[in-house]
């Protein structure tokens, strides 16, 4: 089963200071029993109970001198642990002989290593070649060729994303079924075998098999599209976009500057989901406008701020340079979106 691993500071600031008070209190109490006692001692027997007791009242007082971990400290500790060098790899992902055999000149010409995951189609019909012979022998030659990893096989069920738990666990299973008599001859002939395997609907699904590496990337800050067709995997929200009323067009309509820039606009409304406002629809929407007809639109006046989730974060980040991280309600720091510059120089 998989480990979930929650990185949290030990003791926060007010527990460090009820701590200490009852420590206080502690260390009253046994000084004051200490000295009952130290005055019926001799001196050279008090001389000796001195020494002794220094250093232990020492290091009781440097334990609460001692900082707390703040969870970025935490997260900067757990960070420099990581070995970069593994992690900054990119392998690719190939489905035909053809690609295969150019990443192996191109590794040999520059004398490197080029790990290669061997892309499985299991019913999405995107990308990926059908498990069976063909895919054997692919993910062989790749194991064969100069230059070459074979990393191991990509599974990816995009198109099961049924909102019925039942239904798209036999959906997922089913998927899974035709690629396991390839991972049983692979894993007779060469041992261990990485898997990589569904996406954010069926991650549960695979989470729960021996061995299975899951990528869900829609999870890392989920977006409304998934929360209201999967009630079973309960994320929270970490991605908000901002945007204001910047115009009253008509009688119960208002303008927002959320235009098609701004969020994901690939699929048909709802795009978002605004937070406070119920009962409205979307009139139009545009490169720089997004305009909503509600009957609340009376209490709302041009420059008013509101809050939204994107109905597909994963195009909605992409168009934005840098977002702004909020902790308790402030703008601490700005984060890079990296993979909008679409470039990845290896």
């Amino acid at each position: 089963m998989p480990t979930i691993i929650n990185i949290k500071p030990i003791i926060n600031s007010n527990e460090s200071i009820k701590y200490f008070l009852v420590f206080l209190k502690i260390k009253a109490v046994l000084l004051n029993k200490f000295k009952t006692a130290f005055l019926s001692l001799t001196n050279m027997r008090k001389i000796i109970l001195i020494i002794l007791f220094l250093p232990l009242l020492f290091n009781s007082c440097q334990y609460f001198d001692k900082q707390v971990p703040s969870e970025k400290e935490l997260l900067q500790k757990e960070l420099k642990a990581i070995n970069w060098k593994e992690v900054d790899e990119f392998p690719s992902i190939a489905d035909c002989e053809k690609i295969v055999r150019q990443l192996s000149e191109k590794a040999v010409e520059f004398n490197d290593k080029a790990g290669v995951w061997i892309d499985i189609n299991v019913g999405m019909n995107r990308t990926g070649i059908a498990p069976g012979d063909e895919a054997l022998r692919l993910f062989r030659l790749v194991s064969d060729l100069p230059g070459l990893k074979a990393e191991g096989l990509h599974i990816y069920d995009g198109h099961i994303h049924e909102s019925d738990y039942s239904l798209r666990k036999c959906l997922c299973d089913e998927a899974w079924a035709t690629a396991e008599p390839m991972i049983a001859e692979l894993k007779s002939g060469c041992g261990k075998l990485r898997i990589i395997a569904g996406g954010t609907p069926t991650f549960p699904f695979h989470a729960a098999k021996e061995g299975i590496e899951t990528s869900p990337g829609t999870a890392v800050l989920w977006d409304y599209g998934y929360s209201s067709a999967f009630a079973d995997l309960d994320f929270l929200h970490a991605a908000v976009l901002f945007t204001r009323v910047i115009s009253k067009p008509g009688k119960d309509l208002i303008c927002i500057d959320l235009g098609t820039k701004a969020v994901a606009s690939e699929m048909t409304h709802p795009r978002i989901k605004l937070i406070g406002l119920s009962d409205y629809e979307f009139v139009a929407h545009n490169e720089e406008h997004l305009v909503i007809r509600t009957a609340k639109a009376d209490s709302i006046e041009q420059g008013d701020e509101l809050y939204c989730i994107p109905f597909h974060i994963c195009p909605t980040v992409d168009r934005y340079d840098k977002v702004s991280v909020v902790r308790d309600g402030m703008v601490t720091e700005e984060w890079k979106v990296e993979a909008r510059t679409r470039q990845i120089t290896v």
